[in-house]
C-alpha cells in the first residue's frame, strides 16, 4: 500500500476511465486521494468508482463529459466539487492523436487535434486553479508527449497541440510561483494503451504488415526499445503530486529512457 501522502486531497483526472488515466486515479486512490474521473464514456468511468470505492475508505465521484465542450466542463466540476469538495490536485490526461500530411489536413481535422490536447487543459485549468489558489496548494500534472519536445512527421497537429502544453505548463508555473501551487508536465514516449494499439490498427490497414510487426516497431522508437507502461506513468505523475515536491514547478519531465531530441 502506497503511504497516504494526499489524504484528504480531491484529485481531478481527466481521460481517467482508462489506459493511462486510469493508471493515474489508481494511483491517486493508493495515495489516499479522493478522485473525479471525468470522460467521455460514462460505463468505464463508473466502473472505476465502483471498484476503488470497495477497495479505499475515500469517496470516489464519476463525472462524464466532453473536455473540448466549455459548459459540459463547468458543469462537471461544479459536481465534482459538490461531491468530493475543493479540487487541490487536477491531472490533464485527456488526449488523442491524430496521423495525416499537413498537405492533406482539414481546417476540421486541426482544430479537434487542439481542442482535446490543449484547449481541454485550459478549461480544465480555468475551473479548479481557484480552489488551489485559496487553499494556498495545488498540483497541476499536464500529460504532454515527447512530441512536445521535438518534431514527428504526419502528426504535425498533435505536435503543435503538445508543444502548446509546454508553453502552457511554463507560464502558468510562472504565473502561480509563490502561491503554494506547482504545475508540471510529463513527456511521454510511445505508451503500450489503447490510443498505440489504434495506430498500429490504422497502418496494419494501410501498409499490410502484421500488427506484430509494426508494435515492434513503434516500441524501437522508445530509446529503451520497449514501451512504457501506463503505470510508469503515474508513478511519474504521482510522484509530481506528492506534497514534498513543493520546488519543482514548471518541468517538463521526459518519460522515455533517455533524450530523443
Amino acid at each position: 500500500m502506497a503511504e497516504q501522502t494526499l489524504a484528504n486531497r480531491h484529485a481531478v483526472v481527466t481521460g481517467g476511465g482508462k489506459g493511462i488515466g486510469e493508471a493515474i486515479s489508481r494511483r491517486l486512490a493508493a495515495m489516499g486521494a479522493s478522485v473525479t474521473v471525468i470522460g467521455r464514456t460514462p460505463e468505464p468511468l463508473r466502473a472505476l468508482v465502483e471498484e476503488l470505492s470497495s477497495e479505499h475508505p475515500q469517496s470516489f465521484f464519476a463525472a462524464p463529459a466532453d473536455v473540448t465542450d466549455e459548459a459540459l466542463v463547468e458543469s462537471a466540476f461544479a459536481a465534482a466539487r459538490k461531491a468530493l469538495g475543493p479540487i487541490a490536485i487536477l491531472i490533464n490526461n485527456a488526449g488523442a492523436a491524430d496521423s495525416v500530411p499537413l498537405a492533406k489536413m482539414e481546417t476540421a481535422r486541426w482544430q479537434a487535434m487542439l481542442d482535446v490536447n490543449l484547449t481541454s487543459a485550459f478549461f480544465c485549468t480555468h475551473r479548479a486553479l481557484p480552489n488551489m489558489l485559496e487553499a494556498g496548494w495545488g498540483r497541476i500534472v499536464n500529460v504532454a508527449s515527447v512530441a512536445g519536445l521535438t518534431g514527428y512527421a504526419y502528426v504535425t497537429a498533435y505536435c503543435a497541440a503538445k508543444h502548446g502544453m509546454i508553453g502552457l505548463t511554463r507560464a502558468l508555473a510562472a504565473e502561480t510561483a509563490g502561491s503554494g501551487v506547482t504545475v508540471n508536465a510529463v513527456c511521454p514516449g510511445y505508451v503500450d494503451t489503447d490510443l498505440v494499439a489504434q495506430s498500429v490498427e490504422r497502418i496494419r490497414e494501410k501498409t499490410g504488415r502484421s500488427g506484430d510487426e509494426i508494435k515492434q516497431h513503434i516500441a524501437e522508437q522508445n530509446p529503451m526499445g520497449r514501451m512504457l507502461t501506463p503505470e510508469e506513468v503515474a508513478s511519474a505523475v504521482t510522484w509530481l503530486c506528492d506534497p514534498e515536491q513543493a520546488m519543482i514547478s514548471g518541468a517538463s519531465l521526459p518519460l522515455t529512457g533517455s533524450e530523443v531530441f
